[in-house]
């Protein structure tokens, strides 16, 4: 039984403990280390068990090799290279996986139901991100198998996360400087380009960018790209249905019912089509909706 230890509580790390915690007897968490919380807090009962928690500020002050934990999950958005988790695998660790971009390459970035037959033992570094990128992973495999995907472009309607402005602030950037309560606010996202590190034939053929909205959760990604030979709404409809209730099932989703983003809130699967707003230009530019708890 893999012995967790999970780095971060924050957005991301609590929806992690909270499927851990769901996998039962499948895992254990033998460690959460909090460096925001409360250095008065030393444990959490969950489920009747006494977890340790800890509140140290550096992956180098938790003890990884006194608890032989293996693997490692770090939701706290901060460790983005194989420098920054050397700790880990120097405390004994074999396995980290991490919510966050790795931005020096060489670390998988699997998707359940896309790619990931290709982990293994020998991968000593794993990447979750982006939730964007997990959400499209799925829509491109469905269409690059059964019509050949040329190219295409994504605009992800996102919603806030740590990093906005509550009220007008001064910034760099000056969109950024905004606030997030009050508008909607164009920004970047490598959530499509990542997508070469699932399908490496496709590097260069799909970028996007992303506006952030104010809401908390629920968002939607707008996918519209090309296809080498001609189709029909109802043939890209029945393509995700078939694979929503076939080899992507719990994956994938296709929902036919005039739904909005609350409706997707606590919804597990990566992306959910909303095939009432799919569309065909002149046979071969197709538009999907595909919506995600950002959660």
């Amino acid at each position: 039984m893999p012995r967790i230890a999970l780095n971060g509580l924050g957005r991301i790390g609590k929806p992690v403990r909270r499927n851990l915690i769901n996998l039962g007897a499948r895992a254990e968490m033998a460690l959460l280390n909090d460096p925001a919380g409360d250095a008065e807090q030393h444990a959490l009962i969950l489920n009747g068990q006494r977890i340790p928690l800890t509140h140290a500020k550096t992956i180098e002050a938790v003890a990884l090799a006194d608890l032989g934990v293996d693997p490692v999950i770090d939701c706290s958005g901060v460790f983005k290279t194989w420098a920054m988790v050397a700790p880990c695998h120097a405390a004994g660790v074999t396995a980290v996986v991490v919510c966050a971009p790795v931005k020096d390459g060489g670390a998988l970035n699997p998707v359940h139901g896309v790619n990931h037959h290709l982990y293994d033992s020998s991968q000593r570094l794993a990447t979750a991100a982006f939730c964007t990128t997990i959400c499209l992973a799925p829509v491109v495999k469905v269409s690059h198998e059964a019509l050949d995907f040329r190219q295409g472009s994504i605009t992800t309607i996102h919603d806030v996360t740590n990093t906005r402005t509550i009220v007008d602030r001064p910034a760099r950037d000056p969109r950024r400087a905004r606030s997030a309560l009050l508008n909607l606010i164009p920004t970047t996202s490598g959530s499509a380009t990542a997508i070469a590190m699932i399908y490496p034939e496709l590097k260069g053929r799909l970028n996007g960018h992303a506006v952030r909205v104010p809401l908390l959760n629920a968002s939607l990604t707008d996918c519209v790209y090309e296809v080498e030979r001609p189709t029909k709404v109802d043939e890209i409809n029945a393509l995700f249905k078939a694979a929503a209730s076939g080899p992507l099932r719990g994956i994938l989703g296709c929902k036919s019912r005039a739904l909005v983003s609350s409706d997707f809130t606590n919804d597990p699967r990566p992306a959910i089509i909303d095939a009432q707003s799919t569309m065909v230009v002149n046979g071969t530019q197709v538009k999907i909706y595909a919506w995600y708890d950002t959660e």
